[in-house]
Formats: C-alpha cells, structure tokens, sequence
C-alpha cells in the first residue's frame, strides 16, 4: 500500500490495485505541485464534509476518471444529482468495495457550501475509516477533539492515523496528540495546518507531544511512503 500526502487534507492511497483520493484540494492548496488533471485513472474520491478545501477539484477529477465520490448521504446524493456516480453511506454505514471496506465516522465540525450562491449546509462533517489490505487508516477530517474517536479503534488500533493539528477551525496539537492515544494510532500523521495564516502551526511540536510507542510522521508533499 502506498501513501502521499498532497498538502492540506489531501491524502492520495493506492491499494488493491486502486487509486483513492481523499479529499482533492489542489487549487488553492499552496503544497501541492500536481493538478486535478493528472488524476485521469481515479477509481474514488472520498469526501469528509462539503467545505470548499476538501471537496476541491472532485467533479473535475470525477468527470475525466469517472471516479466513485464517496461520502456521506447527503453529500453523495448532492453529486448524484449532477450525474457522478456515488456511493453514500451515513454516519455509522459501512459499505464494501472493492478495495476493502469505508465507515462513515462522525466528526464535530461544520459543513456548508455555496448552492446557488447562498451558504447551505450539505450534510455533516465525518471522518472516515477505511480498511484494506487488512489496515485499518483514520481520517478525522476537521473535527474537535471527542471521546468517541475512541471507537475507532474498537476491533483494531489504527494503522495509520491523519489528524488535524491547525486550531482555530479544529483540533490544536494538544487535542490531536491526545486524538492519537485514542484511536491507539501507531502512526500519525498530522493535517489541516499552514495552509492559511488562521492554522499556522509547528508540526514537530505535535509530535512531540505524542506518547512512546507512537510513530509521528511527516511526510514529504507529493511523495509516496510504504505502509
């Protein structure tokens, strides 16, 4: 399984003979050198919430790949409406693929985007938990800290967990390290930080703050690492 991180809460994971985009943000996201239109053979794009620097380039990248939007009910049904092809269980939902199996976990966090020029609200904010390859990788999305990440790890500790670290619109770095204990992540990496002056944050001071036994990493913009 390989796993880049495109800047943001851009998460690029090929698995099981799969391309899976989590969360496109590309124009805009000041890390990233690839563009939307290199992502011609996406099988799916999941969604945590609406808000414009996660859904990004989705219906560009999903018309030129003709990718699976994967995300919450109401949002995938948002897409549905526009003709992509969509998969979308609610929060609690797990669905099969082909690549191993998505959960929709909940995230406390907003989710609102323009429709017809107005500000409404399509669904709710989640995270996702997606298992293949017998992994088991956390993506919290924007969301505060909440006791109930502890579940995540109910059956199994999280492979692979990305968390929020930028403040202000989500959890600071305290609350991610303690995000990370909870969900007994053997590998964190942290997100959703420097990408606009509101999260301005030092990731080595989030790592830091994680317990022995807990691997932060921080990965290279664009580049691929093994899990």
């Amino acid at each position: 399984m390989k796993v880049i991180w495109h800047g943001h809460s851009f998460i690029e994971i090929q698995t099981a003979g799969k391309q899976l985009l989590i969360d496109p943000f590309i124009d805009g996201n000041p890390f990233t050198q690839v563009k939307a239109a290199d992502f011609t053979e996406t099988d799916y794009i999941l969604l945590t919430h609406a808000h414009a620097d996660h859904v990004g380039s989705t219906e560009e990248i999903a018309q030129n790949s003709g990718a699976t939007i994967i995300a919450m009910t109401d949002l995938a049904k948002y897409f549905a409406q526009k003709g992509f092809k969509t998969a979308g269980p609610n929060i609690g939902g797990t669905e099969d693929f082909d690549f191993g199996t998505v959960k929709v976990i909940p995230a406390w966090h907003t989710a609102a985007a323009p429709v017809a020029g107005i500000q409404l609200p399509i669904g709710v904010a989640t995270g996702l938990a997606i298992k293949s390859e017998g992994k088991l990788i956390y993506i919290a999305g924007d969301t505060g800290l909440f006791s109930d990440m502890q579940l995540v790890a109910r059956h199994q500790p999280a492979d692979l967990a990305f968390l929020p670290i930028g403040d202000h619109f989500t959890m600071g770095a305290d609350d991610a390290a303690y995000a990370a204990k909870l969900v007994q992540a053997k590998t964190v990496v942290p997100v959703h930080y420097n990408t606009f002056p509101a999260i301005k944050q030092d990731p080595q001071e989030f790592l830091d703050l994680l317990e022995d036994g807990q691997k932060g990493y921080l990965p290279e913009v664009d580049q691929a690492w093994t899990l």
